[in-house]
Formats: structure tokens, C-alpha cells, sequence
């Protein structure tokens, strides 16, 4: 687990985005479906504050608004079918929903397609903030919609920092409201482990961000995104 959080982090410092994708499904195998898309929105939240104040001059605050009240407005109904689904299910929805959005946002990179207007902007908000809450992963919904419109990666992985806090903050309020027992039930020293992987994995990526190409970045990502969310759902399948 340590070792996908330290990767995790590493992939949302380069790309802006790639944390929850890496991480869901593994934590879902390791952690039950609950537990880990519990923990997956926990260690979202803490990696997307400190790189937040890191690119915070480049944050799109009007898009941010756009994405954050929808996102909301989906989070919290979410959060409560979340937390009374039963497990398997809720596995074979996080490895079906990060292959299908991993899978859309492959076949969109080439696409001439291009959205405009808030609209669009207000449905992947809502989008990402239902995905979030019941699988722990955020992300494809908005980047669909970046690819789509031609979002530059530098403000658009900015912005995703105080969104991905924005969404996160809601789903865990409303879940642990619901039901507090669905915490992993770790020690002080395993949850300063997992902070200090965060931590880490958040310098050791500032630091390769000036080598290794974006385009490179988001492909490592996919690829062991599709392996974590295949066997994510495999396993969910053989449950059920």
C-alpha cells in the first residue's frame, strides 16, 4: 500500500492528475471496496493540499468554480449511495468506471471534436464529483472534458488541486457523518508512513517533473491504471 501511495503521488505531482486512478484499485484489493475508496479520498486530499500551494498562481479560479459547485451537488447523494452499497458491487463499479473512463479518454486524444460553453464545464464537474464518491476516482471526468476543449496542461493541472480538495473534503464529511466505523483501523505510525510517502512521492516527482515528458507521464499512468482496474474488477466479479 506504501508503495502505490508513493507512486500515486509521484503521477499527481508530474501529471496534475493520476493519483486516484493508480491507487483505487489496489487500495480496493488490499482495503475492501469501502475501506479503500475511503482511503483513496483520504490520501487525495492530503497530496492534492500541499501541491495545491505549490502551483497556486496558476489556478483557473473562474474554471474552478465552474467544476467545484456541480461536483458538489453530485458528491453528496453519491457519498450516501456509497456508503450503503454493498462491497462487491462497489469494487466491480471502481474497475468498471476507471476502465471505461481510461478507455474514453484514450480514444478522445485523437478525436477533432472540441466543447465550449459552461455547460460542459458544469456536467464533467458533476461528473467527476459522482465518480469520486462512489470509486474514489475524480479525475477521468474532468480530463475528458480537458482534452475535449484543449485545456492547457499547466493551468488545468493546477486547477484540479483545489478542485480534487474541494470534492474530496465533501465525500469524506458526508461518509464518515453516515457511518465513522469505515475508517481503516490503522496506528499512528502507519498513518505517518502513509503521510510520509505522500510527502515524499510529491518531491521525488517536482523533482523528475523537469525530465520526463507529460505525454510519457499519462501514458505509465494508463498502463498501470487499466492492470490495477482490471484486477480490481476480476476480483469483484469472483465475489459476487
Amino acid at each position: 500500500m506504501l508503495v502505490a501511495v508513493f507512486v500515486g503521488a509521484i503521477a499527481q505531482r508530474i501529471a496534475g492528475l493520476g493519483f486516484a486512478l493508480l491507487i483505487s484499485p489496489f487500495l480496493v484489493m488490499l482495503l475492501g471496496a469501502h475501506g479503500g475508496v475511503l482511503m483513496v479520498n483520504v490520501c487525495g486530499l492530503v497530496s492534492s493540499v500541499l501541491i495545491m500551494f505549490r502551483v497556486w498562481r496558476d489556478v483557473d479560479w473562474d474554471m474552478y468554480r465552474w467544476l467545484a459547485v456541480p461536483a458538489v451537488l453530485g458528491s453528496v447523494p453519491a457519498s450516501f449511495a456509497a456508503v450503503y452499497l454493498p462491497s462487491a458491487p462497489l469494487a466491480v463499479t471502481v474497475g468498471a468506471v476507471v476502465l471505461a473512463a481510461l478507455s474514453a479518454s484514450l480514444l478522445l486524444q485523437r478525436t477533432s471534436v472540441m466543447v465550449t460553453g459552461n455547460s460542459s464545464k458544469a456536467l464533467a464537474g458533476f461528473a467527476s464529483g459522482v465518480t469520486n464518491a462512489v470509486a474514489g476516482v475524480g479525475g477521468p471526468a474532468v480530463s475528458v472534458y480537458a482534452l475535449l476543449s484543449r485545456w492547457p496542461q499547466r493551468p488545468f493541472a493546477a486547477t484540479l488541486q483545489p478542485f480534487f480538495v474541494t470534492i474530496a473534503v465533501v465525500t469524506l464529511t458526508t461518509k464518515l457523518a453516515l457511518d465513522p466505523g469505515r475508517m481503516p483501523p490503522f496506528s499512528v505510525f502507519a498513518w505517518v508512513l502513509i503521510a510520509a510517502m505522500i510527502v515524499t512521492g510529491i518531491y521525488t516527482g517536482e523533482k523528475l517533473q523537469r525530465f520526463i515528458p507529460d505525454a510519457h507521464v499519462r501514458f505509465g499512468v494508463i498502463v498501470i491504471a487499466f492492470l490495477g482496474a482490471a484486477t480490481a474488477l476480476v476480483k469483484g466479479l469472483a465475489d459476487l
